[in-house]
């Protein structure tokens, strides 16, 4: 048996067992535990939690039956002329320019058979003559309009009547396609098309798009403001890259609005992009679905783009994803519509009750509270019964959803991000409900990174208030256990904890953290030759991003501080060469590591920002697996205490042990050395002296100051001959690799911020 089928045969089997775990809790639920003695509180809490309860385990069995075993479609093989032609519809309203570039150079890098037939065009609906222009000197279309009737698909609607191409792949402002996004989208319709030429009428299959997931090169705000960047996929990977394409067997895709291509003739087909709904993108997917349009949906990243960066805008386009997938469902009407199937029904039906998550996580949240806190029961069970029906359930249902998610997601990160947006959400998806819609909406801000470190007090307040009541419920039930003697309000307890994890985290979440980088670095090796005024380095990136660049060197070397220096990157497809400065140089683990600000891209910008831009993320794609609930606590509570410092090292300071004679015969102890400082001890002070190394090698010094307790800092005055000499140089190199202690040093860390002046003085007292 090969490895899939034997996964898919542990994934059945854990979605089966989930099944009857979870049906045996329900009905216990349901028939056993409605607390009807006690109360109309009691009663109204007890079947509100029932309610949600039998909600989500229908949801989750839906994402988990499709995911158990995932049906995906290999990119087919067809020959390359038969490639039809295409327009790429880059939509925009308020990107700025330099945005909107990447997303355009990415879109003319794109490879086709004949890239003649690849029509590119900028669909600006705020009619800006900055936006015509750069369409101009890029050598692409552009398309405007009088109005913005239909907002975004209306600007879509519109690009479709003065273009022809019979495919159209559609792209936000920001999502920056790879090289092969068309060489790997294409090729189905062209497969559809070959295989329904000899297919009989009933056969014949129309492919409605195939999309690909919404990928994103900076960290999410979940990620950023947790100081979990390193360790937890962005919070969209889960649905664009497990939940979508497990949606394949059932024909229920979701279309996403961007990095997704589509066929005109079903477009056409269902009047165009949908315009009644502020999710036009849902709306448009369903529609061609409602017509026997097959839609796909791949998990490999072909663009990538931006995640908001504030938590304002977060929330605003969560408020408008939410209305508007429940304003589409009932103006759709998905439930009893005829041309939906059964499974296409379920599917979209657990899409539009997702959205009322934050209802159900308020349930979640207050049900311990008004037990244990206000003495409401909304449960009437024992010990016992809680642990034969519910722990079981609660253990295999996060089992299934650790392995059928492929560990991109744990209940524990899930209750962290529902909790995170519930108290922001919970309105606009009641007066959505009951019809109260939402007509306009603010585009989601690209333009800028924002800095709420502090900036964000209001949003706690709603936090606060919980984690007191949840704080008084256990403190409640700890009293409870030791006045009684019974354990039964442990589980109550379990729950408030877990419950104030997520809020405590949510408090971390709102407190924001400073951006100190104003471009994302990817962490990526490719080749890279360094060029000073003393020597070529040939080496590898660590990272880069589009201000700087990082390398790492197996030992210290002189690079030229003081001006600049050429920089060349190559990789199979692309190279660049640029100038710039040095900015930091520190010791790390595995070598020396030595960061470098671009000055002048001369005229490599658009190939550099291929580099940065033509492939997929390198955050991360799994959950690290290693840090527990309290590792999360205490990494948020550390780096937030943590007082951050930055030095100004432009040279390599080599931790030194080793005793010589000066010329003037007095003795010193060499503790650092960074070729144009050492650091000795020495009696006398002498104002100058002579270090003779080796045959051929020797050091000029002077003076500078004393630098704390005996430690005395002199200048090295013969720096630029001894470097200007490839052979005094090569003596100085073995010298520095025989004499310097090669202790290990904890990593320190680069920021690109320009160091201050207070900075400089201390980065000078510890040459």
């Amino acid at each position: 048996m090969s490895k899939f089928n034997i996964k898919q045969h542990k994934n059945r089997i854990w979605l089966i067992l989930n099944i009857i775990v979870t049906v045996i809790y329900l009905i216990w639920r349901i028939f056993y535990t409605i607390p009807i003695e006690f109360g109309w509180i009691s009663l109204f809490a007890g079947i509100s939690l029932i309610v949600v309860e039998v909600l989500g385990a229908l949801e989750a069995g839906v994402h988990y039956f499709n995911m158990h075993k995932i049906e995906s479609y290999p990119t087919p093989t067809v020959p390359l002329e038969l490639y039809p032609d295409v327009d790429v519809y880059i939509a925009t309203y308020s990107e700025p320019c330099e945005l909107l570039f990447k997303t355009v150079n990415g879109c003319l890098h794109m490879d086709y058979p004949d890239k003649r037939k690849v029509h590119i065009y900028l669909c600006d609906d705020s009619r800006r003559l900055e936006v015509r222009k750069l369409a101009e000197e890029m050598g692409v279309n552009y398309i405007d309009r009088e109005d913005n009737k239909g907002a975004k698909a209306g600007n879509l609607n519109h690009a479709m009547l003065v273009t022809s191409s019979p495919l159209i792949a559609t792209f936000d402002a920001d999502m920056i396609p790879t090289h092969d996004f068309l060489m790997k989208t294409v090729p189905y319709f062209v497969d559809i098309e070959i295989k329904n030429k000899t297919a009989k009428e009933k056969d014949k299959i129309k492919l409605g798009f195939v999309q690909t997931p919404q990928s994103f090169y900076n960290p999410d705000l979940f990620q950023f403001n947790l100081f979990s960047e390193n360790r937890i996929p962005n919070e969209q990977d889960y649905f664009y890259k497990d939940i979508q394409v497990s949606r394949n067997k059932t024909n229920s895709v979701i279309y996403g609005g961007s990095n997704t291509l589509l066929s005109r003739a079903g477009l056409v087909d269902i009047g165009g992009f949908f315009t009644e709904a502020i999710t036009e993108d849902f709306a448009t997917g369903i529609l061609l679905q409602k017509k026997g349009y097959v839609c796909y949906a791949i998990n490999e990243v072909l663009a990538s783009g931006l995640s908001p960066t504030d938590l304002k805008s977060l929330i605003q386009q969560r408020v408008r994803w939410a209305r508007g997938v429940i304003s589409t469902g009932r103006k759709l009407n998905i439930a009893f519509t005829s041309k939906l199937t059964f499974g296409q029904k379920i599917n979209y039906l657990a899409s539009v009750w997702y959205w009322y998550t934050p209802i159900k996580q308020f349930i979640y949240i207050m049900s311990p509270i008004l037990f244990a806190t206000f003495g409401y029961v909304v449960v009437k069970c024992t010990l016992i019964e809680v642990l034969i029906f519910w722990l079981p359930m609660y253990l295999v249902s996060n089992i299934t959803l650790k392995m059928l998610s492929q560990n991109i997601r744990t209940k524990k990160w899930t209750t962290v991000y529902e909790t995170l947006l519930f108290p922001f959400m919970i309105f606009p998806v009641l007066l959505e409900t009951v019809g109260i819609t939402l007509r306009k909406f603010k585009v989601t801000n690209k333009d800028k990174v924002e800095n709420e470190k502090g900036k964000n007090g209001l949003y706690s307040i709603p936090f606060l208030v919980l984690i007191v009541l949840s704080v008084i419920g256990i403190l409640n039930c700890i009293r409870f256990i030791f006045q009684s003697g019974s354990l039964n309000p442990i589980v109550v307890m379990f729950w408030l904890i877990a419950n104030l994890f997520g809020l405590v985290m949510s408090i971390f979440f709102v407190q924001g953290r400073v951006f100190r980088r104003t471009r994302e670095r990817v962490n990526v090796p490719i080749d890279c030759v360094i060029q000073d005024t003393f020597t070529q380095i040939i080496c590898k990136t660590k990272d880069f991003s589009e201000t700087g660049i990082s390398v790492v060197l197996d030992k210290p070397i002189i690079i030229d501080d003081e001006n600049d220096v050429d920089i060349e990157l190559k990789t199979d497809r692309y190279y660049a060469k640029f100038r710039a400065r040095i900015v930091h140089v520190g010791k790390i683990q595995g070598g020396w590591k030595y960061a470098f600000k671009i000055t002048d891209m001369c005229d490599s910008y658009k190939d550099y920002l291929q580099i940065i831009y033509d492939r997929a993320p390198t955050l991360p794609v799994n959950l690290v697996n290693s840090l527990s609930s309290f590792d999360d606590l205490r990494l948020n509570i550390t780096n937030r205490t943590a007082e951050t410092f930055y030095e100004n090292r432009r040279l390599p300071r080599i931790d030194m042990n080793i005793n010589l004679t000066t010329k003037q015969g007095a003795s010193i102890h060499i503790l650092n050395f960074n070729y144009k400082f050492i650091a000795v001890n020495i009696a006398g002070k002498p104002r100058k002296m002579q270090l003779k190394l080796v045959d051929g090698l020797e050091l000029d010094c002077k003076y500078e100051r004393t630098i704390g307790g005996d430690i005395e800092l002199y200048a090295v005055q013969n720096y630029n001959e001894l470097h200007s000499d490839s052979e005094t140089r090569q003596l100085l190199e073995e010298w520095i690799e025989g004499a310097r202690n090669t202790k290990p040093e904890e990593e320190m860390l680069l920021d690109e911020t320009k160091p201050t002046k207070a900075d400089e003085i201390k980065e000078m007292d510890f040459v």
